[in-house]
């Protein structure tokens, strides 16, 4: 049986929400800010993708719709209240929340672009904006360099590659939960590997070469 978005657990986007969340929360206590600038990263960018996708398709975001979509950023900004103090230590934690809400978010706007008619191709880049707009917001607000522009790593490319795999296997109808857990696994590691071996994409222009404090000549 396929998998649509119109039958999708609504606990699937709440979930990649809150993964989302809890990235912004952790960055706001890294940078120490209060807890009320915690709440308002967690929200930006658990739900700016969400946001950004059902505008551009025209639609009440689900965000303002659903009060459950509130949820998981109070939910990420207090767990972090009372558990960062444990776990700063690992600045990995940020990467791997944000890379879980990447995996689902690349998913789940594809879809529901899809589901409303859009075609493939635009289903993909929509997924991507998904996936990608609310770790931009996030990175905007705190000052900073958004990972979508850091040439040191690739934080689009993984969210392209799920997002195509979600639009094919759905033209071609095989789309389901275990294809569906098979693709977000592929965008986790592909995401977590990038930034643990430090793999770059080209520059701009084809021999440009990177200096040791960022790009150049």
């Amino acid at each position: 049986m396929t998998f649509a978005f119109d039958n999708s657990p609504v606990w699937l986007d709440l979930l990649g929400v809150f993964f989302f969340a809890v990235s912004g929360s952790l960055l706001a206590a890294r940078k120490q800010i209060d807890i009320v600038g915690s709440l308002l990263l967690a929200s930006l960018v658990g739900l700016g993708g969400g946001v950004i996708r059902d505008i551009i398709l025209a639609i009440v975001p689900a965000a303002f719709t659903n009060p459950a979509y509130l949820a998981p950023p109070l939910l990420a900004t207090v767990l972090v209240f009372f558990l960062f103090s444990s776990v700063q230590r690992y600045t990995s934690l940020l990467i791997l929340f944000d890379a879980a809400g990447l995996a689902l978010f690349c998913m789940t706007g594809t879809l529901k672009a899809l589901a409303t008619g859009l075609n493939p191709v635009a289903s993909v880049l929509l997924g991507v904006t998904t996936a990608v707009g609310g770790g931009l917001l996030r990175d905007i607000t705190a000052n900073e360099v958004p990972e979508l522009f850091n040439p040191k790593d690739i934080y689009a490319l993984p969210a392209f590659v799920g997002s195509a795999m979600t639009a094919g296997l759905w033209v071609l109808g095989v789309f389901n939960v275990l294809t569906a857990a098979g693709i977000a696994a592929v965008v986790f590691t592909f995401r977590v590997l990038a930034w643990r071996r430090s793999w770059q994409a080209p520059l701009a222009v084809r021999g440009w070469h990177r200096r040791v404090g960022g790009t150049g000549l």
